[in-house]
């Protein structure tokens, strides 16, 4: 997805005109000074759109007995699955929390809360897994933090973002919550289609994957890499092109990472077409039938798509007269099959929007996705814990403090437990 600030990814006229294209047109549209403005005003509203005020029950699934609960230790792939050092099965039920991508320099929302409540609160919401969005610039020596009320988060004054992402990860860690790092963007202003863009080379941007694969490294709740979001446009699968195939970036990525931490799983997400046929961002995954990556280190590819409702983009298959009965022949074509068929575990790495109650067809749409998934034992990472994303909103509402009550109702129906949080940690 577009995180606020990106604005290289509205579409074009042309694109517009494809209703399987899915440039998601209104994702983020709050500008950089925006969000400048919000942490001065300590607490302001980051967006106008309206959403549930009232706070939810816990919500969250930490009695529930599933396999792989209290699953410590590095994890690896079997068949369809995600498995611990023992073999049980894992499934990740988890959200995303932006922010690092976009020039803040922090997670989005610091302006108005602390991170260690914000992260209380999504454990007690019962997400096992967070995916963390990252731009490759937020390493550099002279990026700043502007993102972060410090009377609030006191701990975190005088960090650089990356500092700043090791209290994060931690945080969430000692929590129970496992993490995936996701690379969102080359810069602050905004996606690329390929893994390499005019602002970062392909050996940036390896190097850069190879360093924080080294510094999570003692970490075993950091369990991989995300390792380019949304590839799309002129990026291909399968066709050896070393300029635009990029399973063959992924396979050169993944085995770069492995050099010097083979604990991590490689989350490889789709393109956005498959020959003539177009699809979300990320989201298709049809290439891995002849094409499959393959790494050097085995059992440790786990296949990520990103999908979305009419809320986002109204597709043709939402106005089919047997909607939405037709949605689950379309995500087992594009995606669910690799699951299905045992080829690889896979991850819903985005998946969103604003409506989850009621009769719109961005609820029944949402409601029957989530049935999917609980029944497929599907993998996922919810679009967003943020309430400022433009199209989708998020679990949070605009206070950044409740949550929206029939969003976690939704979620609820399919989470499965954290691990156990570490001695010593606030949240206790």
């Amino acid at each position: 997805m577009n995180s606020p600030m990106d604005q290289n990814n509205a579409p074009t006229t042309d694109e517009t005109t494809k209703t399987s294209r899915l440039p998601r047109p209104n994702r983020l549209r709050v500008g950089i000074a925006t969000a400048v403005v919000a942490v001065a005003a300590v607490g302001g509203t980051v967006t106008a759109f309206a959403m549930n005020n009232d706070q939810s029950s816990s919500g969250s699934a930490a009695a529930k007995k599933v396999a792989g609960a209290d699953s410590e230790g590095p994890l690896s792939t079997k068949k369809g699955d995600i498995v611990d050092s023992d073999g049980k099965k894992v499934v990740l039920t988890g959200v995303n929390w932006f922010g690092f991508e976009t020039g803040t320099g922090a997670p989005h929302g610091l302006w108005s809360r602390g991170y260690e409540s914000m992260l209380d609160q999504m454990a007690d919401k019962g997400f096992n897994t967070l995916r963390l969005p990252y731009a490759n610039d937020m390493f550099d020596a002279k990026a700043k933090v502007t993102g972060v009320n410090y009377k609030l988060n006191p701990d975190l004054k005088g960090l650089k973002p990356q500092q700043i992402m090791d209290k994060i990860v931690k945080g969430a860690t000692d929590r129970g919550i496992r993490v995936i790092l996701d690379q969102h963007r080359p810069d602050a202003q905004g996606q690329s289609e390929l893994w390499y863009s005019q602002t970062l080379t392909e050996k940036k941007w390896l190097s850069d994957w190879v360093k924080l694969a080294k510094r999570y490294k003692g970490n075993d709740r950091v369990i991989g890499a995300d390792l380019h979001n949304e590839p799309r446009g002129t990026a291909t699968w399968g066709d050896g092109n070393p300029k635009t195939d990029w399973r063959l970036a992924a396979q050169k990525a993944g085995d770069a990472i492995h050099k010097v931490n083979k604990d991590w799983l490689v989350f490889v997400e789709g393109t956005d077409r498959h020959k003539n046929e177009q699809f979300w961002w990320g989201g298709d995954l049809q290439g891995v039938k002849k094409h499959p990556v393959k790494l050097k280190e085995k059992n440790k590819v786990v296949y990520s798509a990103h999908d979305y409702g009419p809320g986002v983009y109204m597709q043709g298959w939402f106005m089919k007269k047997n909607f939405p009965q037709n949605m689950p022949g379309i995500w087992e074509k594009h995606w669910a099959y690799i699951k299905k068929q045992g080829i690889g575990p896979l991850l819903l790495g985005e998946f969103g929007g604003k409506k989850t109650a009621g009769k719109s067809k961005e609820a029944v749409w949402q409601n029957a996705l989530m049935d999917y998934l609980k029944k497929n034992q599907i993998s996922y990472t919810y679009w967003s814990w943020n309430p400022n994303s433009g199209d989708t909103g998020g679990v949070l509402n605009n206070d950044w403090k409740t949550v929206d009550k029939n969003k976690m109702k939704m979620l609820s129906k399919y989470q499965t437990p954290l691990l156990e949080a570490k001695k010593g940690n606030k949240s206790e």
